[in-house]
């Protein structure tokens, strides 16, 4: 029997699946369509992009002097964001095989696609290449990191969790010590299955 949590983590499950849907509606408004993983905006909207687009110069000389001068202290988060991503790969090729856990698909949290947008100069792509891998990496280790948790204590927390990964509206009741001993076997057996769609 499922408890009111358990139904309103499914409401949140609906609740995705409808950005998903209104996703593709934006792609039809904006005349984008994604093709062998590439985006590919019609003719005319991308040469009205294009007349959009600052000169490097112009978005120099409007930038604000802080974000200049923080710029080098963000991208120096370049090196461990890369070390994060290197030894968590290392970590699911090693540890999930172990466990019979399906790996995580990293490029379905890595995403890099705003360096299509004409209406972006090159600092711009830059930038938003930077954010999309690093943003991409803590989703990824987020995911990694929740199916680890699904395997060896897949518990909810007495304490409010703000943003729980996908996997915790899966896990037993607090305190609830006979669903633990339970499930966890089948909690387990849920990870070795196929990925989800999200994954593929």
């Amino acid at each position: 029997m499922s408890s009111p949590l358990d139904d309103l983590l499914h409401r949140i499950a609906a609740l995705e699946r409808e950005l998903d849907a209104e996703r593709t509606r934006l792609a039809d408004r904006w005349r984008y369509r994604i093709e062998h993983g590439r985006v590919r905006f019609e003719h005319e909207v991308r040469d009205a992009h294009r007349r959009l687009r600052l000169s490097i110069g112009r978005y120099l000389r409007e930038s604000q002097i802080p974000n200049l001068l923080t710029a080098p202290v963000i991208y120096s988060m370049l090196v461990p964001v890369a070390l994060l991503d290197l030894w968590v790969s290392v970590y699911q090729a090693v540890c999930f095989r172990v466990y019979g856990i399906a790996r995580v698909k990293r490029s379905a949290y890595i995403v890099i696609d705003r360096h299509h947008l004409s209406y972006l100069n090159g600092i711009e792509k830059l930038n938003c290449m930077y954010c999309s891998y690093a943003n991409g990496v803590f989703a990824f280790v987020r995911e990694v990191g929740g199916r680890t948790e699904q395997y060896w204590c897949p518990i909810r927390h007495a304490k409010r969790v703000h943003g729980p990964h996908t996997h915790y509206r899966d896990f037993v009741d607090y305190g609830d010590a006979e669903a633990y001993h339970r499930r966890l076997a089948g909690l387990r057996k849920a990870l070795t299955a196929e990925p989800s769609a999200r994954d593929r």
